[in-house]
């Protein structure tokens, strides 16, 4: 698609379960680009929100010619504050309410989810929850089960967050907001209770095709994660492995994630007759 393609943006927020949502349209200004086309939904990190995502989502949607929506869940960014503690259920809460929710409210009909960390496995959630709703899935640095090294990167960052300026670089995305999100992120995964979570019964009714990626160098995750998915996922998987990445490849390998992100769209296109 020509770079000169015009993208209209639109903020808003949108009414969820009583919470304001802070959202994010891309819509190319072609109008019959909706019609034909599936719509990116993003959904951020433990920490993160809209603006940390920065041109990704943008550059994405110009490149696949397809519209998108970025949002805060609930606490984060410019959404409303979290209202109640977190519960080791929350991802299902996440898919099942809010995300559903809003794909409702902007009536999104064929949703490709990109999600990354907790977006997503609140994407992969959303699929098993929505098998028949799902047009796609690219999980980025997902979490399915809890291992070692998920948890020795939480403790890192929470050492991080008391003894540097962590919280003064978090606190420019989520205001008054940001001590809540981290400790609502930091206490839910070192939950001892939490330590044998895993969501392989609802990776097996994922029936939407998934494009994994991982980084090799992810403190928050291994290589480990990427095989449940492909070992329990039915549908088609593919894996996009980035030696040398860390835990955020679509800033680390941006040129490298997008292509990847191309072609795998091509081929779901091709094959299930989006168009």
């Amino acid at each position: 698609m020509s770079e000169n393609t015009r993208i209209v943006e639109r903020t808003f927020h949108v009414p969820v379960e009583d919470d304001g949502l802070y959202v994010k349209l891309l819509l190319h200004a072609t109008p019959e680009v909706e019609e034909v086309r599936p719509t990116w939904i993003f959904l951020h990190e433990a920490l993160g929100s809209v603006a940390q995502w920065k041109s990704f989502p943008f550059e994405l949607c110009r490149a696949t010619s397809c519209d998108g929506v970025v949002y805060d869940r609930v606490g984060h960014g410019r959404s409303t504050a979290m209202r109640k503690k977190r519960d080791t259920d929350f991802y299902r809460e996440e898919a099942e309410v809010y995300l559903h929710g809003l794909m409702q409210e902007l009536n999104i009909r064929r949703p490709l989810l990109f999600g990354h960390s907790d977006g997503a496995t609140i994407a992969l959630k959303y699929a098993a929850c929505f098998p028949d709703a799902t047009v796609g899935v690219v999980s980025e640095a997902a979490h399915v089960f809890i291992e070692e090294r998920t948890l020795s990167g939480i403790r890192d960052a929470r050492e991080h967050y008391a003894t540097t300026d962590m919280r003064e670089k978090l606190s420019r995305y989520h205001g008054e907001k940001t001590d809540a999100v981290f400790t609502a992120w930091a206490e839910t995964w070192l939950d001892p209770s939490l330590t044998e979570w895993e969501m392989f019964d609802d990776l097996c009714r994922i029936h939407s095709p998934v494009l994994v990626i991982q980084g090799e160098d992810d403190r928050f995750g291994s290589r480990r994660q990427v095989d449940a998915i492909r070992k329990y996922v039915p549908a088609p998987t593919q894996v996009l492995w980035l030696e040398g990445t860390g835990h955020v490849p679509h800033v680390e390998a941006r040129e490298v994630l997008i292509n990847q992100t191309i072609d795998w769209l091509s081929s779901l296109i091709s094959e299930t007759g989006l168009e």
